[in-house]
C-alpha cells in the first residue's frame, strides 16, 4: 500500500471540501486554511511538518489491523437493563473503610479507584474518539481512502449499527456505589464527541461515508442534543464551575453545530464570557478552582486545553473568546500568561499536586496559544519546554506550526 501524499488529489480535496465557515456536514473546530498550510508543509517537506505526518500515517496503519470494541462489549448490566447504555464508575470515590460495606462510598481527590477500570466503556468511548480522529485527518493529509472507511466503520459500530450502538444518553456515568446510579460529573466522560463530529466532516465525501449514515448520525445527534438540554445531569453540568463546565460547553457547541443549531452553538460561546472566563479565571491568570485540586497542574491543563477548544470555536463562529477581557481583567490570555510565568520558573508552584500531568497536555495548550497571539511566543515556550518530544505530535498538522 502507497502512503506517499496524494499531492494532486489533495490539492483538490482541500479546495472542494473544507470550509472556514459553518456548513452541515462539516468541520467547525478545525481550520480549512490551517489544515491547507500543514499539507503544504508535508508537500514541501518541512521539518516542522514531516515528523508529525509520518507518525500521523504510522498511528493510523495501526488502526487499520485494529477492532475496537463497542459499548455492548462490557460485562456490567446497567440499572437501566440495557447494555447500549453508556456506564462508568467515578474513578476518585472509594469504599468508607468505617462502614461494613463500604456504603455510600467517599471521594479521595486525584487517586483513582482500580474497580472504575473494570467498566471499560470509557476506555472503549475514548479509544474510538481519538481512533476516528486519526483516521480521518490521515485521509485528509493522504487521500488513502482506506483511512476513511475505517472511520466510518468505527463511527457506525459505536454509534448506528442496531446490534453495538450507544444509546444517546449519559445516565449512568460516573456512578457512585452507595450515591446513586449516575452523575452530572460524568457528563465530562462525553467530551470527545467533538473529536467524531470533525472526523465525519474529513470523511464526508469519501464514499465511505453515505448519505444514509449522515441521515441516522444526524438522529442520532438530534436525540443526544435534546438529551444535553433537558436531562437533569447535563443541566447541572451545564452550570459547574470548574473544567467540567467548560467542557460541558466544547461538547455542547460541537453537537449543536451538528444538527444545524448554529444560534444555540453561539449563545453558548457568548455566555462563556461571563459564566466561564468570568467565573473561573482570576484577575492574575490563575483557575484557583482547578488549583484547590489534589492534581493541581494536571487540572490547570485540562481546563486550559476545554478553554482552548472552545475559544477555537469561538473564532470559527463568529464570537472572540480569545480575547476577551472582563472590565476586572479576566480573560484566557491572562490565563496563558499566568501558566507561562510558572513555566519560566517566575511564579513557584504552591499548590498541591500528587503527581506530573503528561508533557503533552502543555504542548497543546501551548501551541493553541501560539496561534491565537503570535506576538506572544507562547510557540517558542513549548518547544523548549518538550523538546525531544513535540515534533511528531499531530497538534504541528492541526495548527500548521
Amino acid at each position: 500500500m502507497n502512503h506517499k501524499p496524494r499531492f494532486l488529489f489533495l490539492s483538490l480535496f482541500i479546495a472542494g471540501t473544507l470550509h472556514a465557515q459553518p456548513s452541515a456536514p462539516g468541520n467547525y473546530l478545525l481550520h480549512a486554511s490551517l489544515l491547507r498550510a500543514s499539507a503544504e508543509a508535508v508537500q514541501r517537506k518541512e521539518s516542522h511538518a514531516l515528523p508529525a505526518f509520518k507518525r500521523l500515517v504510522k498511528d493510523a496503519d495501526k488502526l487499520l489491523k485494529t477492532t475496537q470494541s463497542t459499548i455492548v462489549d462490557k460485562p456490567q448490566i446497567p440499572p437501566s437493563g440495557d447494555k447500549h447504555d453508556y456506564t462508568s464508575m467515578s474513578r476518585y470515590w472509594w469504599p468508607d473503610p468505617s462502614k461494613p460495606d463500604g456504603l455510600p462510598y467517599i471521594r479521595r481527590d486525584g487517586e483513582t479507584n482500580p474497580e472504575a477500570r473494570d467498566i471499560p466503556d470509557e476506555y472503549h468511548y475514548g479509544r474510538i474518539t481519538s481512533g476516528t480522529w486519526t483516521l480521518s485527518l490521515a485521509y485528509y493529509f493522504t487521500g488513502n481512502v482506506e483511512y476513511a472507511k475505517q472511520a466510518a466503520h468505527y463511527i457506525r459500530k459505536w454509534y448506528l449499527d442496531s446490534a453495538t450502538a450507544m444509546n444517546p444518553n449519559l445516565n449512568y456515568s460516573q456512578y457512585v456505589k452507595g450515591r446513586g446510579d449516575g452523575r452530572s460529573s460524568g457528563v465530562l466522560d462525553g467530551r470527545g464527541i467533538h473529536r467524531v463530529v470533525e472526523a465525519i466532516g474529513l470523511i464526508n465525501g469519501s464514499g465511505a461515508w453515505t448519505q444514509d449514515d449522515q441521515a441516522r448520525m444526524l438522529d442520532w445527534m438530534k436525540r443526544y442534543w435534546e438529551w444535553l438540554r433537558t436531562h437533569p445531569n447535563a443541566i447541572g453540568e451545564s452550570k459547574a464551575t470548574n473544567n467540567h463546565g467548560v467542557w460541558f460547553d466544547v461538547q455542547a457547541v460541537s453537537v449543536a453545530c451538528f444538527v444545524g443549531d448554529f444560534k444555540a452553538a453561539r449563545g453558548i460561546l457568548e455566555r462563556a464570557k461571563t459564566e466561564r472566563i468570568g467565573k473561573q479565571i482570576e484577575p492574575d491568570g490563575s483557575l484557583p478552582h482547578e488549583l484547590a485540586r489534589t492534581r493541581s497542574r494536571h487540572y490547570v491543563m485540562f481546563n486550559l486545553e476545554a478553554f482552548s477548544l472552545l475559544a477555537t470555536y469561538g473564532r470559527n463562529l463568529g464570537v472572540d473568546l480569545w480575547n476577551y477581557r472582563t472590565d476586572d481583567g479576566r480573560s484566557i490570555r491572562g490565563a496563558y500568561n499566568w501558566l507561562a510565568s510558572c513555566i519560566n520558573g517566575d511564579r513557584e508552584w504552591e499548590w498541591k499536586d500528587i503527581d506530573e500531568p503528561g508533557w503533552h497536555r502543555y504542548y497543546f495548550v501551548l501551541l493553541h496559544a501560539d496561534v491565537a497571539y503570535p506576538d506572544a511566543r507562547f510557540g517558542k515556550l513549548a518547544k523548549r519546554f518538550v523538546p525531544d518530544k513535540g515534533d511528531s505530535d499531530l497538534i504541528h498538522l492541526i495548527l500548521a506550526r
